[in-house]
């Protein structure tokens, strides 16, 4: 019984912090959301805090992709469910991966107008 729980309690724990994980991401990648509200004087702090936030959606896309390859399950193949799941997850994922590179080079080409960026 105890060895149950402390699976469950592992499964708790792994997913309280991806859920944080994620509220950090969001937290970071913000201003490129609302990139037409951001002052292009603080560029530079809005494009090294996007490339960490980027950088944490890239290890989340590789998570998935090892994942949906290579399951953790004990059966010899995984839950449709679980396969359905993952692919959209990924394809969400590599989705807004894109979109917020791209709403970097925004900024970058439009702190451009304004100087030299670095």
């Amino acid at each position: 019984m105890r060895i149950i729980k402390s699976k469950k309690f592992k499964k708790d724990i792994a997913f309280g912090l991806t859920i944080i994980l994620w509220i950090v991401t969001v937290w970071l990648l913000y201003p490129l959301i609302n990139l037409d509200s951001i002052d292009m004087e603080n560029a530079k702090e809005y494009l090294y805090r996007s490339a960490f936030g980027i950088s944490i959606m890239i290890i989340f896309f590789g998570k998935t992709i090892l994942d949906l390859f290579f399951p953790q399950v004990t059966l010899s193949k995984a839950p449709l469910i679980n396969t359905i799941f993952l692919s959209i997850y990924s394809f969400l994922l590599a989705g807004g991966i894109i979109f917020m590179i791209t709403r970097v080079m925004l900024l970058f080409l439009r702190s451009r107008k304004s100087g030299f960026l670095f």
